[in-house]
């Protein structure tokens, strides 16, 4: 490592250090409260999408969710001559609460990188945001294909990183598995398309009857018809129903202005829909996002379980950052969330 490195590496050390209250950073230290909520708040700011989750700290590593959600009706009237007034619980009261897992965020920097870095006066920055920006990237990963979370965990294997964590589409299935569309009328197949006899016909003509079929039957009936609510699905099927629209109107300027407009105004089954990195192919989720803590989808962290570790290690010419934190993937209001996999599409002649 260059010497001018060796000092932008040194001066970012002392700050994380003087940040933590003069930790020795080369052994394991938790990050103080305010670095633990500055790092959250990163994390969450890097992604659009991250962006519309609720990231909620919590005391304990096990509990209940603290989530707001109305789970029910609340208009009525009382005969009050008769009969007192009884407030309705509009807070979900079912026993389903959260865990904490510790995932590991370890990461490197090898000197070479460090050395073609160092030169910039945002060096600093530069770092912190690398490092943050795959975090939130993974957090969605995991949130999207965590099926399990392993005592050893294996990328080579689970290249989504479905051992790390459960994340929301699993905890769906796993809880509320009437809300979770696997098949229509052929086993382990969602169709939708024409179809013909001999192949079979489609569950769907298209994929705004799948969706508006999920909200009608697959949401509780005060959800049905929230126009607020949001599908998030996989590029590949919004990418079937918008590419042909596109190969067949680009050329046509009259065709193409009404086009511009209608990609970025997508609508599927009257709502617009979200397309987020990570996604499980051929597949629904329709939920409510927000901000402010209107989302349906949270991820919960628990706080002080923030450690970090940093070492210098020379014998593979990098700088080794191990950092850990407790969190667990939550759906607050079951009632507002279903999904729909295993969709096939119909290509003319057969399903695919």
């Amino acid at each position: 490592m260059r010497q001018q490195s060796r000092i932008a590496l040194n001066a970012y050390l002392q700050n994380i250090s003087k940040l933590n209250g003069g930790v020795d950073v080369s052994t394991q230290f938790a990050a103080v409260p305010s670095v633990e909520q500055t790092l959250e708040r990163h994390i969450q700011e890097s992604s659009d999408f991250l962006k519309n989750v609720n990231f909620i700290g919590v005391d304990q590593q096990q509990g209940e969710k603290v989530g707001v959600s109305v789970t029910s009706t609340i208009a009525g009237r009382t005969d009050t001559t008769a009969n007192d007034r009884v407030p309705a619980d509009v807070h979900d009261t079912d026993a389903r609460g959260y865990e904490c897992k510790q995932t590991n965020f370890d990461t490197f920097l090898r000197y070479a990188t460090i050395d073609a870095w160092a030169k910039f006066p945002n060096f600093q920055t530069l770092v912190r945001d690398a490092i943050l920006r795959q975090q939130a990237l993974d957090r969605i990963m995991i949130g999207f294909n965590g099926t399990s979370a392993a005592a050893a965990t294996n990328r080579g294997v689970n290249t989504l990183l479905e051992d790390v964590n459960i994340g929301w589409m699993a905890k769906l299935l796993a809880e509320a598995p009437a809300r979770y569309m696997t098949q229509g009328g052929v086993a382990n197949e969602v169709r939708v398309g024409v179809g013909n006899a001999t192949a079979g016909w489609g569950d769907y003509q298209n994929l705004d009857e799948l969706v508006h079929d999920m909200r009608s039957n697959l949401l509780a009936s005060w959800n049905a018809r929230n126009n607020t609510f949001t599908p998030i699905i996989s590029a590949d099927l919004l990418d079937e129903k918008y590419f042909p629209i596109i190969a067949a109107n680009a050329d046509t300027p009259t065709e193409n202005n009404a086009l511009d407009m209608m990609l970025s105004n997508k609508k599927l089954g009257g709502l617009r829909p979200a397309e987020v990195p990570f996604m499980p192919e051929r597949s629904i989720m329709i939920t409510q996002l927000g901000n402010k803590m209107d989302s349906n989808l949270a991820i919960y962290h628990q706080e002080g379980t923030r450690r970090r570790h940093i070492e210098d290690n020379p014998k593979r010419d990098r700088i080794d950052n191990f950092e850990s934190v407790n969190e667990a993937y939550v759906i607050e209001d079951l009632s507002a969330c279903c999904a729909a996999i295993n969709i096939k599409l119909w290509n003319g002649t057969a399903w695919y």
